[in-house]
């Protein structure tokens, strides 16, 4: 059977919650922050609230290039990145975890001036399921 293809932002639904419940499992008390607004998805803190994270998350349905938005405005924000691939696959989506440095080499800039970061890019081993990596503050 086929899946029904999601609304964009039931997508960017999952991909948040799936990244809180991901967090609260490696210890932080998790904080999603308001839908659609400027600025980062999630807010982590250790349960001695002696360390705060602003997490950024993008959602996609299939291994694919992550749209950025304009090129000359984009600025990765937050500590942390996470790519959920969604790949058919809501019980368990994949998941890759970045630094904002890590965004910024692997932007791609279109002809029309908008960034991507392509799959070759984030959909790496190095990064895939990396939650120690935020655990262990690297």
């Amino acid at each position: 059977m086929k899946k029904e293809k999601k609304e964009t932002q039931i997508t960017g639904n999952i991909g948040m919650y799936y990244t809180c419940y991901k967090l609260s499992e490696i210890g932080y008390n998790v904080m999603p922050t308001a839908r659609n607004a400027k600025g980062v998805d999630v807010i982590a803190y250790t349960p001695d609230a002696k360390k705060f994270l602003a997490i950024q998350v993008k959602t996609v349905s299939k291994r694919w290039a992550v749209p950025l938005g304009r090129a000359d405005k984009f600025s990765p924000m937050g500590d942390y990145w996470i790519v959920v691939v969604l790949d058919g696959k809501e019980d368990h989506p994949d998941c890759y975890v970045l630094k904002p440095d890590d965004v910024r080499k692997g932007v791609f800039v279109d002809r029309n001036g908008n960034g991507w970061l392509e799959a070759k890019n984030y959909a790496t081993l190095d990064y895939m399921e990396w939650w120690g990596r935020i655990k262990q503050g690297k």
